[in-house]
C-alpha cells in the first residue's frame, strides 16, 4: 500500500524533485510567473502558496524556514530587481508577502494554454502570483455570477415561446378541417349519386332472369 506517498513523482527521484520546485519556486517569485507543464504547475502550487505564508509572519524564525527550503538564490545582472534586494527570498518577504496579508490563501493563479510542448506533447500552463486585491476578485467573480445568472434567465424566459404557437396552429389546422369538410360535403354527395346513376341495371330475382332466356329460345 502506498501510505505516506502522495503527490506526483514527475519522473524524478526526491532529492531532483525538491529542487527542481526550489527553482520554480524562484523563478515564479522573481518574475511572477512562468509557463510549465500543468502537473508540474498543480505540485509547484502548494510548495509556493506555503512559502507565501511562512513570509507573511515577517520574524527571524520565519525567514530561516524559508531559507531552509527556498535558498538563496541571488538575482540575476540585467533583472529590474538586481541590486534592489539580496536574493529572492530578501524579494519574497519585502514584496510579495505583503501583498498578501489581507488574502487567506490562494495566492496563486493556474490558466490552461491552447498548446503543446514540442516533444512530449505535454499539456502546458502558465502559474502566476495573484496581482488584483480580495475587493476586485469578488467584484469580477460577482460580475460573472450575475452573467451567468442573466444568460440562464433570458433562455428560460426565450423557451417557452415555442409551445405558446401550439395552440394557434391546432387551433388553425381545426379550422382548416371544418373548411374542408363544408367545402367537400356536397360534391361528396353529388359524387355518390352520379356512381348510383352509372351503374347498370340488373334483374330483380333469378325467375325474371329464368324468363327471359326462355323467352329468347328459338321456336320448332
Amino acid at each position: 500500500m502506498r501510505h505516506r506517498k502522495r503527490g506526483r513523482k514527475l519522473g524524478r527521484n526526491p532529492a531532483h524533485r525538491r529542487a527542481m520546485l526550489r527553482n520554480m519556486a524562484n523563478s515564479l517569485f522573481l518574475h511572477g510567473r512562468i509557463v510549465t507543464t500543468v502537473a508540474k504547475a498543480k505540485e509547484l502550487r502548494p510548495f509556493a502558496e506555503r512559502l507565501i505564508t511562512i513570509a507573511r509572519r515577517g520574524t527571524v524564525h520565519a525567514r530561516r524556514l524559508v531559507v531552509a527550503r527556498l535558498g538563496k538564490q541571488p538575482i540575476p545582472e540585467g533583472h529590474p530587481d538586481h541590486g534592489r534586494y539580496h536574493d529572492i527570498t530578501h524579494k519574497l518577504f519585502a514584496e510579495v508577502a505583503p501583498r498578501y496579508v489581507d488574502r487567506p490563501g490562494g495566492y496563486t493563479r493556474i490558466i490552461r494554454l491552447n498548446k503543446r510542448r514540442l516533444g512530449d506533447a505535454g499539456e502546458l500552463a502558465v502559474i502566476e502570483l495573484v496581482t488584483e486585491s480580495i475587493a476586485e476578485s469578488r467584484e469580477r467573480n460577482a460580475r460573472r455570477r450575475r452573467l451567468r445568472t442573466t444568460a440562464g434567465e433570458s433562455e428560460s424566459t426565450a423557451a417557452p415561446a415555442a409551445p405558446t404557437a401550439e395552440p394557434d396552429t391546432a387551433a388553425a389546422q381545426a379550422t382548416e378541417e371544418q373548411g374542408g369538410e363544408a367545402e367537400h360535403g356536397v360534391p361528396q354527395e353529388a359524387s355518390q349519386q352520379e356512381a348510383a346513376d352509372a351503374k347498370p341495371l340488373q334483374p330483380e330475382s333469378g325467375q325474371q332472369a329464368a324468363g327471359q332466356t326462355g323467352d329468347e329460345k328459338p321456336a320448332e
